[in-house]
């Protein structure tokens, strides 16, 4: 691969938003804020003869520090007889969710509008490696969920052996995830660089990823995780939504996004998005396979290869997005009847106990000034 050599020396030096020139930065130590009214639509078709819907909905994290929540409400289209309830409801980690069931709504369609503004807060964490220490027995007993492995996140021996070998002796937390960031990067190519001959999992898992050396977002950060728990290094998924710059106003799925904090002791969690950087890793070419692909899988589109953007995703976040939830393997309330989720970035339906993927779903946005 003919990749740039971006290999930093940290020592001393803290990354901000003011190294970089994108239109998603803003000077040094001032985060940029941006405002969307968003409308998040689902339609489930329910099966003629089904008696009984269970649906969980993805909505936004009201305890991430970076976004604040204004103007939520929820409305509900049923079919006249239909019995439809909903609640807000918690998993074991703590996200919320919309939780509705359904009786009398066979052969019909139940349509669930969530809106909402959206204020949200760039990210910028210092990554300087004195600010931190190696972590103690105490704090990786503290964190042991997020060093655990899960259905998806798994480090296989060959796995283990590639994290060690990237980090080596290395014990400050943000040298060692910065090697393995930079690890990542070489290892990993975006499916959507060349989609006729790269795909995705489909469930973000680490092995795959490894062993493929492609994937999406939650591939990528699927095989980070894994790597980094492997070697005593906490992290754990957010999953949430870019507002992507081209789409405003657009109704569309839109798709989701997911990305990485790793905790570092005296700094906290760390963001990093190592699947976006790599689309700013080197230059390749762009046609109509891939070009509204690559444009689409950015905050704001794409303009070519820059190496203080893949420095910019090494502790900070764009703006652009929306969390819905932090973890996998999420054990929802209540309890489905399949068991955990592998992830809940949109909807989960059960229809009389069995999954179902007869539903749409809709993001719209708009920016506000």
């Amino acid at each position: 691969m003919n990749k740039l050599n971006l290999s930093l020396i940290l020592g001393g030096l803290a990354l901000t938003a003011g190294a970089c020139t994108n239109s998603t930065t803003s000077e040094a130590d001032t985060p940029n804020e941006r405002t969307f009214a968003v409308t998040h639509d689902f339609d489930v078709t329910v099966p003629a003869g089904a008696s009984h819907v269970d649906a969980w909905f993805a909505i936004p994290d009201d305890g991430d520090a970076l976004q604040s929540i204004d103007d939520f409400a929820v409305t509900v289209d049923a079919p006249e007889g239909a019995t439809v309830e909903h609640r807000e409801v918690r998993d074991a980690l703590g996200n919320r969710f919309l939780y509705l069931e359904a009786d009398g709504a066979a052969g019909a369609v139940v349509g669930v509008t969530t809106t909402f503004t959206v204020n949200r807060t760039e990210a910028i964490v210092s990554v300087d490696p004195a600010s931190t220490r190696p972590l103690n027995d105490a704090e990786r007993k503290e964190h042991a969920a997020d060093l655990a492995m899960s259905t998806n996140i798994v480090a296989t021996p060959e796995i283990r052996a590639a994290a060690e070998a990237a980090i080596g002796e290395e014990q400050n937390p943000i040298l060692a995830h910065r090697k393995l960031y930079d690890w990542t990067l070489d290892h990993v190519q975006y499916w959507v660089k060349s989609p006729g001959k790269l795909k995705s999992s489909g469930v973000g898992s680490s092995t795959y990823t490894f062993e493929q050396c492609t994937g999406n977002c939650t591939d990528f950060h699927s095989l980070y995780a894994a790597a980094a728990r492997s070697q005593g290094l906490p992290t754990r998924m957010v999953y949430g939504s870019f507002f992507k710059g081209p789409l405003d106003g657009v109704a569309k799925d839109q798709s989701y996004h997911c990305w990485i904090e790793f905790w570092a002791p005296e700094i906290g969690w760390v963001p990093l998005d190592v699947a976006v950087a790599d689309l700013y890793l080197e230059d390749f070419t762009t046609n109509d396979a891939n070009a509204e692909l690559v444009s689409l899988t950015l905050a704001d589109g794409y303009n070519g290869p820059d190496p203080a953007m893949v420095d910019y995703y090494f502790g900070n976040l764009d703006a652009r997005r929306v969390t819905w939830h932090r973890g996998r393997d999420l054990e929802l309330q209540p309890k489905p009847a399949g068991g955990a989720i592998n992830a809940l970035p949109k909807c989960y339906v059960e229809v009389d106990g069995t999954p179902s993927s007869d539903w749409t779903r809709t993001l719209t946005f708009t920016e506000q000034d």
